[in-house]
């Protein structure tokens, strides 16, 4: 009996490898990389290590600093995070061309992630827009995360909170 549980347990364990490697060996993705892209550009950051202009202004009022990021990750992670490519959003995104851009859309309402846009010229990317929508019973947010290459990335963000005024704060950093 024994002998046959000790069987049973191990040919689990073996099925449960091989379909862990299967989902491992799908690497192609169904839209555009968000998450790739911006590890990358986080990996150039770090070794360019150029000093941004940085402005962060909260319902108007801003303050101004020049500095050097020491941490890339964190400084984009908002951008990383939008990744469109989750197993559980595969077809929930309509691929469209507009003005020379890939346009992403999604209407799904449990999806936050509502567009992503992405300017090329030849196979270099010049910009990389995308809008977050996060609504639920307390509060409500919209997010616009704009990158330019070399150039700018800025961060619109609109916070409502149930009973609290509504917060608007613009981070922009640009690159010299």
């Amino acid at each position: 009996m024994t002998k046959k549980l000790y069987i049973a347990v191990f040919a689990l364990a073996l099925l449960s490898c091989n379909q862990r490697k299967a989902a491992e060996a799908n690497t192609g993705f169904l839209y555009f990389d968000i998450k790739g892209y911006f590890g990358k550009e986080i990996s150039r950051m770090q070794k360019l290590n150029p000093t941004v202009q940085k402005t962060v202004s909260v319902n108007g009022e801003a303050e101004h600093k020049a500095s050097r990021i020491a941490d890339w990750e964190k400084e984009l992670a908002i951008f990383v995070n939008a990744d469109i490519n989750k197993t559980s959003w595969r077809g929930s995104f309509k691929i469209n061309q507009e003005n020379g851009a890939d346009v992403y859309t999604s209407d799904n309402k449990k999806i936050p992630v509502k567009k992503v846009v992405v300017e090329k010229s030849d196979a270099q990317i010049n910009k990389v827009e995308i809008i977050i929508d996060n609504k639920n019973i307390l509060f409500q947010t919209q997010d616009t995360l704009t990158y330019y290459p070399d150039s700018l990335y800025q961060i619109k963000k609109q916070q409502k909170i149930r009973l609290l005024n509504l917060k608007k704060y613009l981070i922009v950093g640009k690159l010299k």
